[in-house]
């Protein structure tokens, strides 16, 4: 029995380092738009659970991992920017504000699935549009939830954390660990 990563994310293959060292990566190819929005605080579990499914259909015998992580304000979810302006858009909604950064998680072993969600609230610094722009040129925004990486310079933006730094980054490592402890001691 082998543990299965259904992510291409490099930060969480880095981060799911920390809680096992023996692990295959295996992306989902899930289509998101498939997995309905509503409720929002269960999206990014619900995304979870479909791109495990996805996986652990094609190895039974293995334990695979889905994850997703969704930044949520004013029950407006912010996918990844597309472009420039999206970018903008979204960090100036964040400026100021307090948002929920919540990762799904998913473990699935043949019949057998656990999902758990965790919750951390990042409180933005208000941004200057010329901070918002000095960002984007770094090209950090394109490829994260929310167009910002706590762990790069997106951590400039950023004036108070409230849970799991972890979570943030795209895997909460700590809550994992206790969960996939108990995941695989039960047969």
């Amino acid at each position: 029995m082998k543990i299965i990563l259904a992510s291409q994310s490099p930060r969480r293959r880095e981060l799911l380092k920390l809680v096992t060292p023996e692990f295959e990566v295996i992306p989902s190819q899930l289509d998101e738009s498939s997995v309905a929005v509503e409720p929002v605080d269960y999206y990014a579990e619900r995304l979870a659970r479909a791109k495990a499914l996805e996986i652990a259909q094609k190895y039974p015998e293995d334990v695979v991992i889905g994850c997703d992580t969704v930044v949520l304000l004013a029950e407006r979810i912010l996918g990844k920017p597309k472009d420039r302006e999206e970018a903008q858009e979204m960090l100036r909604f964040l400026s100021g504000r307090t948002h929920k950064v919540i990762t799904g998680v998913s473990l699935m072993r043949g019949q057998r699935a656990v999902s758990f969600s965790q919750v951390t609230e990042v409180e933005f610094f208000n941004l200057t549009d010329r901070e918002i722009d000095e960002y984007i040129a770094t090209g950090e925004p394109f490829d994260k939830a929310g167009g910002y990486g706590i762990q790069g310079y997106g951590s400039l933006l950023v004036e108070e954390i409230r849970g799991d730094f972890f979570n943030v980054v795209g895997l909460p490592v700590a809550r994992l660990k206790k969960e996939l402890d108990v995941f695989m001691n039960i047969q």
